[in-house]
């Protein structure tokens, strides 16, 4: 009987990977476990991330605050209130139509970095 041997897969995009990394060390830094759960969902494969339609943002959201997708937001729908949106990706609609009601789309690493402790960010997958 011959051995069959398990391969680790992990990912080959060197920008995720170093996401991935950034945020499990933000994490202990800054003892804000958030990022190591949204670390954790990014190592998840492609097509186990999230992806959040527009119309999820507004239905589970309130008026300026963070929502941070560990995958990527889609278009459809509408959006009426202005909410600050952190994701691995967006699909140019979903970027028009957060922009265009005053909301800010921005990536991850950059909400990591200007909110370290990850407080008042609702995850929404």
């Amino acid at each position: 009987m011959s051995k069959i041997r398990k391969m680790q897969v992990r990912k080959t995009n060197p920008n995720l990977i170093r996401l991935i990394d950034e945020l499990l060390e933000s994490s202990v830094k800054n003892d804000a476990k958030i990022w190591r759960e949204i670390a954790e969902m990014l190592s998840k494969p492609k097509r186990k991330q999230a992806e959040v339609n527009i119309s999820k943002i507004q239905r589970y959201s309130k008026e300026g605050e963070t929502i941070i997708v560990p995958g990527k937001v889609l278009g459809t729908g509408n959006i009426s209130k202005p909410v600050t949106v952190s994701a691995l990706a967006f699909s140019e609609r979903a970027r028009e139509k957060i922009e265009s009601a005053g909301g800010k789309c921005i990536d991850i690493l950059q909400l990591v970095r200007e909110n370290p402790k990850g407080s008042g960010v609702r995850i929404m997958v």
